[in-house]
């Protein structure tokens, strides 16, 4: 049975500035050394969506798709003659645990970088959101690209890492690398980030 989602005022918080960005959790991106290396991975990610949904965070599901004849392909992939996630193939489908539900914005990218899609900034801004959290795969790509992108935009950023997965030596190394880009959480540890996210936002405000 789906879970209600809770009125205004049975939340824990007020998390009407911040989004969810789900990225890139398909098939193709979901290869056997990550699942073996992050078994909770997908347990993590319906985990993560049912608290979104019941605390009223909106996500927004970010997935790659390309075009069988190249025609959308970065031009690296056009000289290797490969590319994740083709249109009408097994690869480009999304794990059953990141299933968007009705009313959730879905955007299709073509690039690491999801905010080259300019529909992701419009209904960011539409919204009023400031704050973006961002989970998915891989994160020394896709992940890290795309909240590289929300921090040069003028976002905070906050990386849930238990909702990603890589190679584990790149999944730390990313984490670890980049604190001047986004701050990291857990699933468990966002309602206890959300005083100090709330006031960083309000500190950015003045």
């Amino acid at each position: 049975m789906r879970r209600r989602r809770r009125s205004v005022n049975d939340r824990q918080g007020n998390w009407d500035e911040f989004a969810l960005l789900l990225i890139d959790v398909q098939n193709d991106f979901w290869v056997e050394p990550m699942s073996l290396a992050r078994p909770q991975f997908e347990a993590n990610v319906a985990r993560l969506l049912d608290l979104c949904r019941t605390e009223g965070i909106d996500v927004v599901h970010v997935r790659a798709r390309f075009r069988d004849d190249r025609s959308d392909w970065m031009p690296r992939y056009r000289l290797t003659g490969r590319i994740p996630c083709i249109e009408g193939t097994p690869g480009v489908a999304t794990l059953p645990a990141a299933a968007d539900e009705a009313g959730e914005f879905v955007i299709y990218k073509q690039s690491f970088d999801a905010f080259l899609k300019p529909a992701l900034p419009a209904w960011l801004e539409k919204n009023g959101k400031r704050f973006v959290l961002v989970a998915g795969l891989v994160t020394s790509v896709c992940v890290l690209l795309t909240a590289a992108a929300a921090a040069q935009r003028g976002y905070l950023v906050g990386v849930v890492e238990d909702c990603c997965a890589d190679q584990p030596a790149a999944h730390g190394h990313t984490l670890d690398r980049y604190p001047f880009v986004f701050d990291r959480t857990t699933i468990d540890g966002l309602a206890g980030r959300r005083a100090q996210w709330l006031a960083d936002l309000e500190s950015v405000s003045g």
